[in-house]
């Protein structure tokens, strides 16, 4: 994909802007979102489970690692901030993710950057103020 540059200024608009990442998310394995927090990445994966009819409410993982979410693609987020290494990745089953077929959406994936595969969209989150957000869509 060619890098594209986007604007939004509510959480709203990253939810939308999200919906539509999420319809040509279909050869990607991997959503790989880097930003700092509060961002806008929750929001983003909102709009993404909800484009691809996902039924479960949306939620930071932030304490559970993984959530997923059943739609007509699974989704499953991912909060990486906690992993610390490669092993702890492993501990979780992340190989087993990426080969079930459900997007992967990551949080925090500059923590896990070496182990993200090939099929890769990498989504940047930068804060302009407290609603302006400007985001890079691009493949890794």
């Amino acid at each position: 994909m060619e890098k594209q540059t986007y604007i939004t200024c509510s959480p709203e608009e990253t939810e939308a802007l999200g919906a539509a990442i999420a319809l040509m998310a279909e050869p990607y394995k991997v959503i790989a979102m880097f930003g700092g927090l509060g961002s806008g990445k929750t929001a983003m994966t909102r709009g993404i489970a909800a484009a691809l009819g996902c039924v479960d409410p949306v939620s930071s993982p932030t304490y559970t690692i993984v959530n997923e979410y059943r739609g007509r693609r699974r989704v499953c987020h991912f909060d990486m901030y906690r992993i610390e290494d490669q092993e702890g990745l492993w501990e979780i089953g992340w190989e087993d993710y990426l080969e079930s077929g459900a997007l992967c959406v990551v949080e925090w994936s500059e923590n896990v950057l070496s182990a993200l595969p090939r099929e890769t969209l990498r989504v940047s989150f930068e804060t302009v103020d407290d609603e302006t957000r400007r985001i890079t869509v691009e493949d890794l």
